[in-house]
């Protein structure tokens, strides 16, 4: 197993850990929800016996599966993981509050899970639940990942505010939402947008490899200034998120490439390839 590889399961199992501290020591207390599946297994949690971990393992067991034909095997691995890591936290974290009031407790415990989402976002996974349906609507729609979480989590909102009766519980809850998708949005950067430009001796290579990813690529003939040698430069614009796989298949395919990646401001007409 590859160091590389084992850094991203031990970044995912530190999510899931900040995930169940944000739980159990600020939200669950106060009875605040997360959102998304978490928020509905706290929400069935809160109004019957059965415990929370086990709520939210079996909540995300279907988003897991649809996840596993939609998003890939290596994204789903590492969400299986922070799944079952989250759990495992859920069931040790005691539930003990570090907040006495209900406010304090949503903004930290949104930041909590927000930096334990993101970072396991930006390790190639996901915490599981919304966080893989808001993958897959990014995938398809050039949205920031956390502004997607915070309008599915609003229907997790209405059904506390109706249920607990108490819209002020609700309203905090929504508080801890939206600190939660800021704090994944700052961390996780998906849709900010990079362009890429590749001048290579292998470019065909590289393209065939370039050609079955979503984004376009331009191929444009260049001569070197001072050996007048003809090459082909690829540019292409794609997500911080999807640079780091970008720079796997150029330095496997082509160590010598010389690459300058530059911040795009803002992308006009198609960004996905038809």
């Amino acid at each position: 197993m590859r160091l590389n590889n084992i850094w991203k399961y031990l970044v995912v199992i530190l999510g899931a850990a900040l995930i169940a501290c944000g739980f159990n020591l600020f939200l669950v207390p106060h009875q605040l929800l997360s959102g998304g599946v978490s928020g509905l297994s706290m929400l069935v949690n809160y109004f019957t016996p059965v415990d929370l971990s086990i709520l939210y393992f079996v909540f995300n067991v279907p988003i897991l599966a649809a996840g596993w034909f939609m998003l890939g095997k290596r994204f789903i691995v590492l969400s299986i993981l922070s799944v079952v890591a989250t759990t495992w936290f859920i069931a040790i974290v005691p539930v003990n509050a570090l907040a006495s009031d209900s406010l304090l407790a949503s903004v930290f415990g949104g930041v909590l899970v927000g930096v334990g989402a993101g970072i396991s976002f930006r390790a190639g996974g996901s915490s599981g639940g919304f966080d893989i349906a808001g993958s897959i609507v990014t995938r398809y729609r050039d949205f920031p990942v956390g502004n997607v979480l915070v309008a599915m989590n609003g229907l997790v909102i209405l059904a506390a505010g109706y249920m607990q009766n108490d819209w002020n519980l609700a309203l905090a809850s929504m508080v801890s939402i939206f600190v939660t998708g800021k704090v994944v949005d700052m961390i996780h950067v998906s849709h900010f947008k990079v362009t890429v430009y590749i001048i290579t001796n292998e470019t065909e290579a590289i393209l065939a490899q370039l050609l079955e990813r979503p984004r376009g690529v331009t191929k444009i003939k260049t001569e070197g200034a001072f050996s007048h040698e003809e090459k082909d430069m690829l540019m292409t614009v794609t997500t911080r998120y999807d640079l780091q796989e970008l720079k796997r298949i150029i330095k496997q395919t082509d160590p010598k490439a010389f690459v300058n990646i530059v911040e795009t401001v803002g992308v006009m007409g198609s960004f996905r390839r038809s």
